[in-house]
């Protein structure tokens, strides 16, 4: 696949680095073309003919697709990308951009008066690798770290809402006093002046779950005032999840700022088609000038803490608190009860994917149903064994959702790709337990199944969802467009190999079909096997962005 080249550094008609032979599509959305993609330093220097310039390297892709590297809307890499600066996982289905920190369950900020382990405490489903020591407070100070330490793809973080509550009301069901209301804003206003890419909350997980409506809308106007973005891990994916949209529309429209809906599908056979009117409900609010976006990845399960299978109040006041009510009899049996009533999946559809257990008596990749049926307990009894056994830190795959509801996500304007997962090292730390396998191949099974299998997508709109769609709602210059001038993050692949080889029961393999991956002009991935190189820069939004 490569010729190297005498060049001569002197020559206009130079590059460091050229892509032959290969199929552009460009990202725009625009239609593919035959063009060869001169780089020079980290900057694409031109698009066409090439000939006449020599190069350094010369990678000749004939029969492969070139396409920006695709950025990844919705990640959470945030202790991963310290764990495993490769981002194996990441860099083989062609990411070469993350935006971390969604859910509300970005690293930082802590405030001063905070605990920061027990900040971290609450970060488990993406706390991957104990090993990383956590030294940092301040977005800046997080953002400093990750460039130290360096990574092989670009990373641009939220600031996390889940941090910043904890730190300034704790972990009670309550309203935040004014004064703490206060200290809320300032914190997130200084994570955004240290160059997070915006605000991200999760509603489902406490503390996040116990803010009111005029915290939220308090922090949509720190978030407006810095031009940023507010990304909403909804409250609700479940029966109430029109009125979780409403209220995210409620508080873009209420403190003028721009919003973001995280991984937007529907749980529960009884509520499939409900994405549908969701839709209709975004799309009303867009013609009416709210600021709204929508991310999905293409799978029909999810993954989240076990905890959140719980009733909210059993999860007030931390891990502690409830472990605690789990050891009592009579609050034990009311959870359980309550568990049973307003479950949402088939207990064969819980998949249990990690947790830190003294023992082998749980294995992962198991069902709920599974497990039960092994240690001769109710399922409900069984999952809270899972979540004492673990001290809450359990993380499952559940199933439940609606092809229709995620082609309907997955076709519409506003809707843009995030795989919802992590930089995973199969070889690491970060390569225990069976976790969805989303992290190794959304991107692969998007361009595999839905475009080329499925015709769902056409690949230049699916190449545009995952890369300049993304790049301009987060504000991301110079990204997600092959074109001159442009910053060379680079992807050549197979479209008839392309596919996802990670599976529930096995996820930790590596997608087919992804050929080369170029972070700013330099390779990170050739002829399909990493090069070990670290090109990737901390993305530090800005004002004027």
């Amino acid at each position: 696949m490569t010729r190297p080249q005498r060049a001569d550094a002197a020559d206009d008609h130079v590059a460091d680095l050229l892509l032959v032979g290969g199929t552009v599509v460009d990202g725009s959305g625009g239609p593919r073309r035959a063009a060869d993609v001169a780089v020079r330093g980290d900057r694409i220097v031109a698009v066409g003919d090439v000939a006449g310039r020599s190069a350094a390297e010369v990678l000749d892709v004939s029969g492969l697709i070139v396409a920006p590297g695709f950025v990844d809307a919705h990640g959470h890499s945030d202790i991963a990308v310290l764990s495993a600066p490769g981002a194996p996982s990441k860099i083989h289905q062609g990411v070469t951009t993350e935006v971390m920190g969604n859910c509300g369950l970005g690293v930082a900020p802590v405030g001063p008066r905070a605990d920061p382990l027990a900040v971290r405490s609450l970060l488990s489903i993406v706390d991957v690798d104990p090993g990383v020591t956590w030294r940092w407070r301040t977005m800046g100070e997080y953002l400093d770290t990750v460039q130290a330490r360096g990574t092989a793809m670009n990373v641009a973080a939220l600031a996390g809402h889940l941090a910043i509550r904890a730190s300034c009301v704790g972990f009670d069901d309550r309203a935040a006093a004014p004064a703490e209301l206060d200290e809320m804003c300032q914190l997130a206003g200084q994570a955004l002046a240290d160059g997070a890419a915006g605000l991200s909350t999760g509603l489902m997980y406490p503390p996040n779950a116990y803010a009111r409506a005029d915290e939220l809308l308090a922090l949509g106007e720190v978030v407006a005032r810095h031009g940023a973005l507010f990304t909403f891990h909804m409250r609700d994916y479940g029966d109430r999840l029109l009125e979780s949209v409403a209220e995210a529309l409620a508080v873009a429209e209420g403190s003028g700022c721009r919003v973001q809906l995280s991984h937007l599908a529907v749980v529960g056979r009884r509520n499939w088609g409900t994405v549908a009117r969701a839709f209709e409900m975004i799309t009303a609010a867009a013609q009416r000038g709210t600021d709204v976006g929508v991310d999905i990845y293409p799978y029909l399960a999810g993954s989240t803490n076990l905890t959140q299978l719980l009733p909210r109040w059993a999860l007030e006041g931390g891990t502690g608190p409830m472990l605690e009510r789990l050891a009592d009899p009579g609050g034990r049996r009311r959870i359980s009860d309550e568990i049973e009533r307003h479950r949402l999946q088939e207990w064969p559809d819980i998949l249990l994917a990690s947790g830190e257990f003294a023992d082998d008596a749980y294995p992962v990749g198991r069902s709920v149903a599974e497990l039960a049926a092994a240690h001769g307990r109710p399922p409900a009894e069984l999952l809270l064994d899972l979540v004492t056994a673990s001290g809450g830190t359990a993380v499952i795959v559940a199933f439940g959702r609606s092809e229709d509801d995620l082609r309907a996500a997955l076709t519409h304007r506003l809707s843009m790709i995030g795989s919802d997962g992590l930089g995973l090292d199969p070889a690491g730390p970060s390569g225990a337990g069976q976790p969805h396998p989303r992290s190794y191949g959304c991107y692969p099974r998007l361009l595999g199944c839905y475009v080329r299998d499925e015709h769902v997508l056409t690949l230049e709109a699916a190449v545009h969802k995952s890369t300049l769609q993304v790049a301009e709602r987060f504000a991301i210059p110079d990204r997600g467009l092959v074109a001159p001038g442009r910053v060379a993050d680079l992807v050549a692949f197979d479209p008839a190999r392309i596919a996802d080889r990670a599976t529930y029961e096995d996820p930790h393999q590596m997608a087919e079909g992804i050929v080369a991956v170029v972070v700013g002009g330099r390779p990170v991935l050739r002829d399909g096997r990493a090069t070990g190189e670290l090109p990737g820069v901390v993305l530090r939004r800005t004002p004027s962005r």
